[in-house]
C-alpha cells in the first residue's frame, strides 16, 4: 500500500512539473528575428517600427544586420534557426541566393516573413512591400513637370541604381521613373550614364564622375536613399546647383531638408513608408503564430514629397 501511494506521488511530482514546464512555455513571449541588410536611415526606421510592434504585441525582437553580405545574411539565418526562434522577418539579398537557408528555418517549424525585397519561394508567410514600379513612376510624373519647362528638343539625364545588389527592384525603380517621363513628354529623354550607387560615399563618387564628364545633364534620378544624398551632394560640390536637378527614391528627414533648402537642387521623391513596412511585417508574424490569417503580398503605398509643395514636406516630417 506505501509503494502504491508513493508511486502516486511521485507520478504526481512528474506531472506536475511537465505541467509547470509547459505552462513556463506556453506564458514565454514569441521570439522574432528581425534582419536588414543596411544601416541606411530607411532601414533604421524599418526597425523603429519593428520595435514598436513588438512593444505593443509584447514579443522579444532580436535585430541582425547582414551588411549587404551573403555569407553573413546566411550566418544570421542559422544562428536564429539554431536558437529556436518563432519567426524570422527579413529583407532578403537574393531573391535566388537567400532560399536555402530561409528554407531549413521554415523546414524547422520557423515562419518566415519577408519585406522589401522578394524570395523565388512559396513558403513565406506574407511579403509586405511598395511597388517599386510606382515609386519611380510617380517620381517620373514629377519629373516630366520640370522637363516641360526646359527649352531643347532632348533632356540628358544620368541614373544612379544599385543594380549589383538587388537587381529586379533596381530596375523596377529605373524602368518606373524612365518609362512614365518619357510617356509625360514629347521630348527625346537620353540616358547619358547609367551606374550603381547606392550608399551616399558611393554616390558622391560616381555622381561626381558623370557630371564631371556630362556637365551638361539636366537631371540626376537616384533610385534610393544613398543614391539621392550623394548625388545632391556632387551637385553642389560641382557648383552645378540650380542648373543640375535631381529626382530620387526613399523619403527622410535628410531629404526632406534637401528639398526645402533653397539651392534647388533635390526636386522631388517618393518615399516608401518604412515604420509602416517594418511594424506591419512583425504584426503579420505575430498573427500568424497566434493562428489568425495573414494576407500573402501587402503593398504599402508610397509617398510623393515635392519642392513645389514645402506645406506637405512639413506635414510629413510632423507625422513621422
Amino acid at each position: 500500500m506505501k509503494k502504491a501511494v508513493l508511486v502516486v506521488a511521485v507520478i504526481m511530482v512528474i506531472t506536475g512539473a511537465v505541467w509547470a514546464r509547459g505552462a513556463e512555455e506556453a506564458d514565454k513571449p514569441y521570439q522574432i528575428a528581425g534582419i536588414i541588410f543596411q544601416n541606411d536611415q530607411f532601414f533604421q526606421v524599418i526597425q523603429e517600427g519593428m520595435r514598436a510592434a513588438a512593444a505593443d504585441y509584447g514579443v522579444e525582437l532580436v535585430l541582425g544586420n547582414s551588411d549587404n553580405d551573403p555569407q553573413q545574411e546566411i550566418e544570421l539565418v542559422n544562428t536564429y534557426t539554431v536558437r529556436g526562434v518563432d519567426a524570422i522577418v527579413i529583407s532578403p539579398l537574393s531573391e535566388t541566393a537567400s532560399v536555402q537557408a530561409l528554407q531549413q528555418a521554415y523546414s524547422d517549424g520557423i515562419a518566415v516573413v519577408l519585406y522589401n525585397s522578394p524570395l523565388a519561394a512559396d513558403f513565406p508567410v506574407s511579403y509586405l512591400n511598395s511597388s517599386q514600379t510606382q515609386l519611380g513612376s510617380s517620381t517620373g510624373a514629377a519629373a516630366a513637370d520640370f522637363v516641360e519647362s526646359l527649352d531643347g528638343d532632348t533632356i540628358r539625364v544620368a541614373v544612379l541604381a544599385f543594380d549589383s545588389l538587388l537587381p529586379e527592384i533596381s530596375d523596377a525603380r529605373v524602368s518606373g521613373f524612365i518609362d512614365t517621363l518619357r510617356a509625360s513628354t514629347n521630348k527625346r529623354v537620353e540616358i547619358v550614364s547609367r551606374q550603381d550607387g547606392w550608399l551616399s560615399e558611393m554616390a558622391l563618387q560616381t555622381a561626381g564622375d558623370i557630371l564631371t564628364a556630362n556637365p551638361d545633364i539636366d537631371l540626376i534620378y537616384a533610385a534610393n536613399e544613398g543614391g539621392t544624398v550623394g548625388s545632391v551632394q556632387a551637385v553642389r560640390n560641382a557648383g552645378l546647383a540650380g542648373q543640375v536637378k535631381v529626382f530620387g527614391i526613399d523619403a527622410t528627414a535628410q531629404l526632406a531638408g534637401f528639398l526645402l533648402d533653397d539651392d534647388d537642387v533635390l526636386q522631388a521623391v517618393t518615399g516608401q513608408q518604412p515604420f509602416i513596412i517594418g511594424y506591419d511585417a512583425v504584426e503579420a508574424a505575430v498573427r500568424h503564430l497566434n493562428g489568425e490569417s495573414v494576407e500573402k503580398t501587402v503593398i504599402v503605398p508610397g509617398v510623393l514629397l515635392e519642392r513645389q509643395d514645402p506645406a506637405g514636406i512639413q506635414e510629413w516630417l510632423a507625422d513621422r
